[in-house]
C-alpha cells in the first residue's frame, strides 16, 4: 500500500536520531504500564514504525500521549499514531487519532496533513459499486474540505486526482441502479437515475452511456421530445461515441432525428456546468 507522501513524517521521525542512546529495550520484568521517558516511548513507536510494525507503533504513540499528555511529543505523536494506524489498515481508529489532533490543535502546521490522513482512511475503503456508497461520499467530501481548505498544499493535488476517481465511483453506482430499472421497464425510476449522472457527475466517463439510457427510456415512455434532446446532446457533446451511435439508431427505428427541445431539464443541466 502508498504511504502517504510527507515532510511530518520525516520531520518528526529525524529528531529522535539524536537520542537513540535514550531509547533502550525494557526488559521483561518491566510492566506494560509502568511511566517511562517520553524520549524512550517515542523512539519504540518510530523504530516499530521503520520496522513496518504499524499496530505497534500506533498504540505506542498513543502511549506516549497517555503517559506524558502535556509533552511536546505528546501532540506529535497524535498525528503520527493516525499515520500509523493508516498504515495498519486500521481506518476506523487513523479518522479518530487525526481527528482528535485537528481538534486540539486547529493550528498547528501539520493539521492539513491531518485531513489528507482522514480522507485517504475514507478513500481506501472505497469497495465496488455494487456495495452501499456511504464511505465514498464521506471520501469525496472529506478530500473536497482538503482541497477547499488547503488549495495550495501537495495534499491537496493529489486529493483533486482523487476526487475525480471519487465521483466517477459515484456515478457508476447510479448508472449500476439505473440499468437495473431499465431492464426491469421502470422507466421513470430508470430516467431518475441517470439524471443523477447527468446533473451531479457531468464530467465522469459514465455521461455518455447516462444520456443514451435517457433516450432509450424515453423512447419507451413514448416521450420523444426528450429523447430527441437527449440525443442531440450527447450528439453535439460526444459525437463519435458509440453510445450516439446507438442512439441515433434508435431514434432513425422510430423515424425520429435528434433535436434539442430548448426548454427540456436536459439543455438546463448540461447549460448550468458548461
Amino acid at each position: 500500500m502508498r504511504l502517504p507522501v510527507s515532510a511530518t513524517y520525516l520531520r518528526w521521525a529525524l529528531p529522535f536520531a539524536f537520542v537513540a542512546g535514550l531509547a533502550a529495550c525494557s526488559s521483561d520484568e518491566v510492566e506494560v504500564y509502568q511511566e517511562r521517558p517520553v524520549e524512550q516511548l517515542y523512539n519504540e513507536a518510530l523504530a516499530a514504525l521503520n520496522s513496518e510494525e504499524y499496530l505497534v507503533a500506533a498504540q505506542g504513540f498513543d502511549e506516549v500521549e497517555r503517559q506524558h499528555p502535556y509533552s511536546v511529543w505528546s501532540t506529535k505523536a497524535q498525528l503520527m499514531s493516525s499515520f500509523a494506524y493508516y498504515q495498519s489498515n486500521k481506518y476506523d481508529r487513523a479518522i479518530l487519532a487525526a481527528e482528535r489532533f485537528i481538534e486540539l490543535h486547529p493550528g498547528n502546521k501539520d493539521v492539513s496533513y491531518a485531513h489528507y490522513l482522514i480522507a485517504i482512511s475514507y478513500y481506501e475503503q472505497i469497495t465496488g459499486v455494487g456495495r452501499d456508497q456511504k464511505v465514498t461520499r464521506q471520501a469525496l467530501d472529506a478530500l473536497q474540505k482538503l482541497v477547499r481548505r488547503f488549495p495550495n498544499t501537495e495534499y491537496a493535488r493529489d486529493a483533486q486526482l482523487k476526487i475525480d476517481l471519487t465521483r466517477d465511483h459515484l456515478a457508476g453506482k447510479e448508472m449500476e441502479i439505473g440499468r437495473y430499472y431499465l431492464k426491469s421497464n421502470q422507466y421513470i425510476a430508470a430516467i431518475n437515475r441517470f439524471r443523477q449522472v447527468v446533473e451531479r457527475y457531468q464530467t465522469t466517463s459514465h455521461v455518455p452511456e447516462a444520456l443514451h439510457r435517457i433516450t432509450e427510456s424515453y423512447l419507451s415512455l413514448g416521450i420523444a421530445d426528450e429523447a430527441k434532446t437527449a440525443a442531440a446532446v450527447l450528439g453535439y457533446n460526444f459525437p463519435g461515441s458509440e453510445w450516439y451511435q446507438d442512439s441515433y439508431a434508435l431514434l432513425d427505428e422510430n423515424y425520429l432525428r435528434p433535436e434539442v427541445k430548448e426548454d427540456s431539464w436536459i439543455v438546463k443541466a448540461w447549460k448550468s456546468v458548461f
